[in-house]
């Protein structure tokens, strides 16, 4: 049980001095970072970012709302279906993800999808039945929704 609860503070650590970090140099939340990252790869609708984060689409459009604010990304009809939004990286986007580290979530990812498929399911399965008996909420993006810190309203540095 020690080792478990060990690593699982372990891993806590790490998101937190991650999202500690992107708030001081980069002025924005890790979450924030995390999708300016799935960005860079080129213009996104938000069921694409939702799906690259392996999150909800409510939780990344509430994200990708405080990026348009901060003037980090624009959004924009795609040109294929005016229906649909793609969002994009702006210049001062570019500039803050030019001199910002990788977000804890991608190495995270990284980590949990090179588990054989058996111990992922395991770690899956046995992370949803602690949570259930914790009665933790609904899941979205790590420390987007951090009470101690509700708006984030900096400017992005950039």
């Amino acid at each position: 049980m020690r080792v478990a609860l060990d690593s699982l503070r372990r891993v806590v650590r790490a998101l937190r001095l991650s999202a500690s970090e992107a708030e001081r140099t980069l002025g924005i939340s890790v979450a924030q970072l995390f999708v300016l990252q799935q960005l860079a790869g080129g213009p996104r609708s938000i069921g694409q970012l939702a799906a690259e984060t392996l999150t909800d689409p409510s939780s990344v459009s509430v994200v990708a709302r405080r990026l348009v604010e901060h003037g980090l990304v624009s959004r924009k009809a795609a040109r294929d279906d005016a229906r649909r939004a793609e969002l994009t990286l702006t210049g001062a986007g570019k500039r803050v993800l030019a001199r910002a580290p990788q977000a804890a979530q991608s190495r995270l990812v990284e980590a949990i999808a090179q588990l054989p498929d058996r111990r992922r399911r395991e770690l899956a399965c046995g992370l949803a039945d602690v949570a259930r008996a914790i009665g933790a909420g609904d899941a979205t993006l790590f420390f987007e929704d951090d009470p101690a810190n509700p708006k984030r309203t900096r400017r992005a540095r950039s």
